[in-house]
């Protein structure tokens, strides 16, 4: 009898610690800024220059294009050539050990980003992992 009380009891102290654990979050997605929910107009660059600066590095360039492409098929928002032009400011950087994606206000493209993602090979050709947290992000803000 005492056994079987002993077994009823550690049964139940396991069941309340289990319901008492943390709810893990299944997705690593950062909240997209409310400022730029109704932006349309989107220009995507690099930190060392545009897409046709010369001295631009390929692995930019590629990432810039791959951005680009990946935008243009989601078709949320229109890209354009000039930052001017842009409510939104793509900023990306491509290496070996990392790619990042940044956001930044096209009216203040010289203030800090306000979003930014980074991976390992996120912005290769033809997939663009860290277009589609930006994807996430912003259907997320939009509800």
């Amino acid at each position: 009898m005492k056994k079987t009380l002993g077994v009823i009891c550690l049964l139940l102290l396991v069941s309340v610690v289990a319901l008492a654990a943390p709810q893990v979050q299944t997705t690593n997605v950062q909240p997209f800024p409310g400022t730029l929910i109704n932006a349309r107009y989107v220009y995507v660059t690099s930190y060392d220059g545009d897409q046709f600066d010369p001295r631009l590095l390929p692995e930019d360039r590629q990432a810039i294009s791959s951005v680009q492409s990946a935008l243009q098929q989601w078709g949320r928002y229109i890209v354009v050539y000039r930052a001017k032009d842009a409510d939104m400011i793509l900023v990306v950087q491509s290496r070996p050990s990392e790619d990042v994606l940044a956001v930044y206000d096209g009216r203040r493209p010289n203030d800090a980003f306000l979003w930014r993602a980074m991976g390992h090979q996120g912005l290769q050709k033809g997939e663009t992992p860290l277009v589609t947290q930006l994807r996430q992000a912003v259907e997320q803000a939009s509800k």
